[in-house]
């Protein structure tokens, strides 16, 4: 079977064929790409992907209800967690980002209802010939994260919510000739 590109060893293959890019509508996944998508920022996604259950268990399945109450200690405990990217920007990030989410929730009824406005309501086709051909930005993702940054969530530069409408399939940026470029659609 033909992939995209980066897709090139056993961790990101699975999450290629599985994951990436498919349209997400579910709030918990949603909330965990946002966390994820952060704690990336500076590294490579292939070292998230590998800490990704210990950031599930670490932060409860990606509960924002309950990241969102993560107390001064709860956050230095996360810091000793050698699972994790441990970055005191970016797990204080996370608790802050959990009370946005939760805000906009509140505001929209679902931070799904809010995010998926950004491409009216349906995915982007990318249409990329190759990997080269993917930008890092758009203009939606810059006002994604004007928007974001408006409503007090941090670590949303317009790069991160690029990668962020990738995962979560607001934009299709499959390879033309990849097999999930269709099934993305």
């Amino acid at each position: 079977m033909k992939r995209c590109g980066w897709a090139r060893n056993d961790l990101a293959i699975a999450y290629h064929d599985a994951e990436w890019g498919v349209p997400q509508h579910d709030d918990r996944v949603l909330f965990e790409f946002l966390i994820l998508e952060g704690a990336q920022a500076g590294l490579s996604w292939e070292t998230v992907l590998a800490k990704r259950e210990n950031y599930r268990k670490a932060f409860d399945e990606f509960d924002p209800v309950k990241v969102a109450r993560y107390s001064e200690a709860k956050q230095a405990k996360l810091l000793l967690n050698t699972g994790l990217i441990r970055n005191r920007l970016k797990i204080a990030s996370s608790v802050r980002n959990a009370k946005a989410f939760l805000s906009v929730q509140k505001e929209f009824g679902s931070f799904d209802a809010y995010i998926w406005t950004f491409v009216e309501g349906k995915p982007i086709d990318g249409k990329r010939k190759t990997l080269g051909d993917v930008p890092s930005k758009i203009d939606i993702s810059d006002a994604m994260s004007k928007d974001l940054k408006k409503r007090g969530f941090n670590f949303v530069g317009s790069t991160i919510m690029y990668a962020y409408m990738q995962a979560c399939g607001l934009v299709n940026d499959h390879e033309e000739t990849c097999f999930r470029y269709r099934e993305c659609r």
